[in-house]
């Protein structure tokens, strides 16, 4: 049992491993920019997985992407230069935290709207719905049909 936990710690130590796809090959041998082309692959959305960032993605195109960015680093660009260089080339899409402007605006605001849509469909279904009646004195009738129905059920049944 131990050593089945053992097992199981270790592949959660490990796990942060497998999450990062940049290969050996990839990392520069300057610390510096090293850190910096981290830091932008953190920032940037594979376009074949959409929905990680380069540096965790193992497809091609992040690959290609990975080392475009530290290309444009040895060649000296800064962060804003590459990033700017590869929204020219990808639009938007490409930042996983695309900036707020017209063209993203529904991006942005769409959960808050959609949470005002919803709230705004409760409230008009609640006022919708038919309210219980308050309570109303039996009429004379109805109050005699009450008592012959209740002194039927004290009746004992014909035991035939």
């Amino acid at each position: 049992m131990s050593s089945l936990r053992a097992i199981v710690a270790l592949l959660f130590m490990l796990a942060p491993l497998a999450a990062m796809a940049v290969e050996p090959d990839e990392i520069m041998s300057d610390a510096r920019l090293e850190a910096r082309a981290r830091a932008l692959s953190a920032e940037l959305r594979c376009m074949v997985c959409q929905n990680e960032s380069i540096d965790e993605s193992h497809a091609e195109l992040a690959r290609d992407l990975r080392l475009l960015v530290r290309e444009r680093l040895q060649a000296g660009d800064s962060d804003a230069q590459i990033r700017a260089f590869l929204v020219q080339r990808y639009g938007d899409f490409i930042l996983l935290k695309p900036p707020f402007k017209l063209s993203t605006w529904l991006l942005w605001g769409g959960p808050f709207l959609a949470f005002l849509g919803g709230a705004a469909a409760i409230v008009f279904f609640a006022r919708r719905r038919p309210s219980l009646p308050s309570s109303v004195p039996l009429s004379a009738r109805e109050r005699a049909r009450l008592e012959s129905l209740l002194a039927d059920e004290d009746r004992p049944l014909d035991p035939r």
